[in-house]
């Protein structure tokens, strides 16, 4: 079984938030396939399906963004999904609004979900899917995470979103540096 993980903050509060993009991915996911994230355990939403021949589970923690590792590691363990099968989902400040850059590894970046995550998994190679939400002018980096996304970006927003989804789709079925070198462009 393979995971998608969509990282973000529960409530409503955050739905449309830059910080939220990874949940975005995940709910478009689960619209195109009509799932339901009707099933909770470790504080994470999550489905269990199956998409191309391949079972998986897509994930939102509910830990809040900077916890999500707190979310993802007992699941992972729970469901004994080895670490090279996961795929985590989240916003960037360093790639512009609507772009998308996927990875075999790296660091947090400064990403403190991410840094959880690493912290959790004791490790830094896992896969990523990262979304551009472009960096703020004159705001803190915090309001900045918890803002929405003005009108003007929501076309490249949405196009982001659709790609991140489909490069999950793809990378059920297709080895990852593969899909990097699709999806990377």
């Amino acid at each position: 079984m393979k995971c998608i993980a969509g990282l973000g903050n529960p409530g409503k509060k955050y739905e449309n938030t830059r910080h939220n993009v990874g949940f975005m991915v995940i709910d478009e996911l689960a619209k195109r396939h009509n799932w339901q994230l009707n099933k909770q355990k470790y504080n994470g939403n999550y489905a269990i399906e199956r998409l191309n021949g391949e079972k998986v589970m897509v994930l939102q923690p509910q830990t809040y963004m900077n916890l999500s590792g707190e979310a993802v590691r007992p699941l992972l363990d729970y469901f004994d999904i080895p670490v090279e099968d996961v795929l985590i989902i989240y916003d960037d400040l360093d790639l512009p609004t609507g772009k998308i850059r996927l990875r075999q590894k790296g660091g947090h970046g400064g990403h403190n979900g991410i840094r959880s995550v690493i912290d959790h998994l004791g490790t830094k190679d896992f896969k990523r899917i990262r979304i551009g939400v472009g960096r703020p002018i004159s705001q803190s980096i915090i309001d900045y995470v918890l803002g929405t996304f003005p009108k003007s970006e929501m076309d490249n927003v949405a196009t982001s979103i659709q790609k991140s989804a489909d490069a999950c789709e793809t990378w059920l079925t297709t080895p990852f540096d593969q899909v990097m070198n699709e999806f990377n462009q």
